[in-house]
């Protein structure tokens, strides 16, 4: 938002105070500013005429011109092509310093040369705002401009500019009224806004027109006529306060509509009426229905966007931009005015899907209800002063808006516990005052009642914000906080979490945050359940469009990212939330996934390295399920594996007998190179319930160890033959590994070898060489007949 000074000064005065005091001020009451700049910077420029003017001889473009400026008649080369005698002109006297330097005197081609007759863009305007005469040439003054009256003051480009960064929730501070409020807050002064009068003559309005409301998205929708406006320059003031807030002047018809939106913050609508037709409809557009707008492209329109029609077709983009179809040109005589409101989220929509333009962001952020009238009631003022339209008698309304002030209530002793002050009653009173706030106080509680300008103050904590700001945040003093803590605040879930986090870091692997926001083609590739993916209404990129219904997507950008600057071994790990929907229900799931490639170990001073595989893998998802107390609880399934996992090195991860993960290697059409992950449902793991861990001392007496591999078939798992030892080996078999696995020529094509090493053992007695040799025999038999395996001898 562009302060202008000179603007705020019509409602404020602020003519004792600098304009940098001015911005400290307001940043000190939470509302940054990002610069202070001026609308003319330049000094000894003064109003003159052009006496005579005559064409260089030696040049095919300069001009000898005599100009007075108060100081007798001077010479001055122009090259100007719309310099001529007679008219009134900036000029530059020798010693002006201009944004691109000091005037001295020179000669040109010849001729010396006396200062300089300047355009508006080098006293330091932008360009943009020139006339399209004055583009490839000087400024020409009013006739009635004094010769040698100071050039920026008469023409008000003495006007300075504070350009403010406001956080979205201040609309309020969107137009120079609500400015003056914050500012007269600040400086505890008044405000001064006169009321709008105008004179109303001819016909009802409602003889010539009438109005259709077809949408709740339109809250109020006022309409009233103007006839017989003449479209011609606005005067000085008007242009330079659109100028000061980086509006383009272009007649004083359009300029006195953006005049009254900077003003009073309401956006209106200004239609050619005897193109309008005498229908005016406000409903939603019909899907693939179009409209061409004012930059005279054609949209196409959905049903959510929100449209002005006449009872052909759409004749405006309500809130964004006006049709090209019943635009002011200068040849319009007979004006409708439209002041309305417009439901801000289909606006936003709809701007950010069209265009974003000046009043649409204002209605993206809200716009006061109780101003809608005022604002109208400016512009038929301000159109019947400057444009000498006859505003027609009537006005067509549609309202559902509520005006009353919101009541909040809220105690002296709240206030100063979360400011950590001791105000007073007064002092508390005398904030909102300035505010102004009606305030009705009880036995210290405030009942304040918040304007309808202030659509940022819905709740006590608000109220407390503005007190903290009218009192000034430099008046605060820190102090160090002081909170009951309660056992158990922190939650279960969290302790759980955190404890999942502490033990995998114990394991060696990194921890990293990725996004939740993932692309839609990264969403389907581990479909962990039957899920749903949920997409987000306006992403900000194609890359985050969906949110993640599983981890791996993102860890493995972290691993490509690592591998393109030529970290080969990664081995990392997340805890976070994975987001889906089934059957209509939106969830949101904790998991814990991880990758690894590689290296895991990698040992400089022997050379040795262990490289990552499925063992690797299966070896940090047992160790941790051990470590939640699930060991003895969870089986691996390599049935219907998901179809981004490799085929042969990959399985579910089951929990008393559900599924709550998977694990294994990717399959090489997702990653070319060796890559392993694992992923598990913290949630469904969390709903386990979790003995505790049981401790027995270790046997004083000794163990047996026995080794035994089988040849099997390839589709047959070690699971399987594992479950057929352990249920044999009873209470005996205190432990069994795999130590090999060979594929090779001394095995058939479709089989392969394993090899375990089995430890037996008794807390109470040493075991006798015959029963340890009988029950190990017993394996070897039914491990034959029950998985089709043979001995393997060599």
């Amino acid at each position: 938002m562009k302060l202008s000074r000179k603007f705020l000064s019509d409602y404020v005065d602020i003519t004792d105070i600098k304009t940098e005091d001015l911005a400290e001020k307001m940043v000190f009451a939470g509302n940054e500013y990002d610069s202070i700049e001026s609308l003319g910077n330049a000094s000894s420029c003064v109003i003159g005429k052009v006496v005579t003017c005559k064409d260089h001889p030696e040049s095919d473009h300069l001009h000898i011109c005599t100009v007075d400026y108060g100081e007798g008649e001077k010479t001055i080369v122009c090259g100007a092509p719309n310099v001529k005698a007679g008219i009134k002109v900036i000029i530059a006297k020798i010693g002006a310093v201009l944004p691109n330097g000091e005037i001295k005197a020179a000669t040109l081609a010849g001729i010396p040369s006396e200062g300089m007759i300047c355009a508006l863009d080098e006293l330091g305007v932008s360009s943009k705002y020139n006339k399209e005469e004055e583009e490839r040439g000087i400024f020409v003054a009013p006739e009635d401009a004094p010769i040698g009256a100071d050039a920026l003051s008469y023409l008000e480009l003495d006007d300075e500019i504070i350009d403010f960064e406001l956080t979205a929730n201040r609309a309020d501070l969107m137009n120079i009224i609500g400015m003056a409020y914050e500012v007269g807050a600040i400086y505890d002064r008044d405000i001064h806004i006169k009321e709008s009068t105008y004179t109303e003559v001819g016909n009802e309005i409602e003889e010539e027109i009438d109005l259709s409301v077809e949408t709740d998205a339109c809250s109020i929708y006022l309409g009233k006529m103007v006839k017989d406006v003449e479209i011609k320059e606005s005067p000085t003031f008007i242009k330079n306060r659109l100028m000061a807030s980086g509006i383009r002047p272009i007649n004083n018809v359009v300029d006195i509509s953006n005049y009254v939106m900077l003003e009073y913050g309401n956006p209106l609508h200004f239609f050619d009426k005897d193109a309008l037709g005498n229908h005016v409809v406000v409903r939603m557009a019909k899907e693939g229905e179009t409209v061409t707008t004012l930059d005279k492209n054609e949209r196409t329109l959905t049903e959510e966007d929100i449209v002005i029609a006449n009872e052909k077709e759409p004749i405006c983009l309500a809130g964004v931009m006006g049709g090209l179809s019943t635009e002011v040109e200068p040849h319009t005589k007979n004006l409708f005015i439209e002041a309305a409101i417009f439901d801000s989220v289909k606006i936003r929509r709809t701007s950010n899907k069209i265009l974003r333009s000046e009043s649409s962001t204002r209605y993206e952020k809200g716009v006061d209800p109780a101003r809608t009238r005022k604002a109208m009631d400016r512009a038929l003022e301000l159109l019947e002063t400057y444009a000498n339209g006859k505003v027609g008698k009537g006005m067509l309304v549609h309202d559902k808006t509520n005006k009353e002030d919101k009541k909040i209530v809220i105690s002296l002793e709240k206030i100063n516990k979360v400011l950590g002050l001791s105000l007073e009653v007064e002092e508390v009173e005398n904030c909102f005052r300035r505010l102004q706030f009606k305030t009705e106080v009880t036995d210290a509680v405030f009942t304040v009642s918040v304007p309808t300008r202030r659509l940022d103050v819905d709740e006590p904590c608000d109220l407390i914000e503005e007190v903290g700001r009218i009192h000034g945040y430099e008046n605060l003093k820190g102090t160090m906080p002081i909170l009951p803590l309660k056992r158990g605040e922190y939650s279960p879930k969290r302790r759980f979490e955190d404890s999942v986090r502490s033990h995998l870091m114990a394991l060696g692997l990194h921890q990293v945050r990725t996004y939740s926001l993932i692309a839609e083609k990264e969403s389907t590739l581990f479909p962990f359940r039957n899920e749903e993916k949920i997409s987000i209404l306006a992403p900000l990129t194609e890359d985050r469009k969906v949110l993640r219904t599983s981890l791996i997507p993102s860890h493995l950008s972290v691993f490509d990212y690592n591998i393109a600057r030529n970290n080969k071994d990664v081995s990392i790990f997340e805890v976070a939330s994975s987001y889906y929907k089934i059957e209509g229900n939106y969830i949101e799931e904790a998991m814990v996934a991880g990758l690894i490639s590689g290296n895991l170990v990698h040992n400089s001073w022997n050379h040795t390295n262990v490289k990552a595989d499925f063992y690797s893998v299966k070896g940090i998802v047992t160790n941790l399920l051990d470590y939640m107390g699930l060991a003895g609880r969870y089986t691996f399934m390599d049935e219907n594996m998901l179809s981004t996992m490799h085929p042969y090195r990959s399985t579910y991860i089951k929990v008393d007998n559900e599924i709550v993960g998977y694990m294994g290697a990717v399959h090489p059409k997702i990653c070319k190179k060796e890559v392993y992950v694992f992923e598990m449902s913290l949630d469904q793991i969390r709903s386990k319930k979790i003995r505790g861990i049981k401790y027995k001392e270790v046997s004083k007496y000794p163990v047996v160890h026995k080794d035994l591999a089988f040849v099997i078939n390839k589709d047959v798992s070690s699971e399987t033959i594992m479950k057929v030892l352990k249920k044999v080996g009873g209470r005996l078999l205190n432990d069994i590994t795999v130590f090999d696995v060979y594929t090779g020529e001394n095995v058939g094509k479709d089989e392969k070898s394993i090899a375990y090493s089995l430890t037996f053992g008794d807390m109470n007695r040493t075991l006798q060489d015959e029963e340890v040799t009988t029950i190990f025999h017993k394996m070897i038999t039914e491990v034959e007949n029950q998985c089709n395996a043979k001995l393997r001898s060599e």
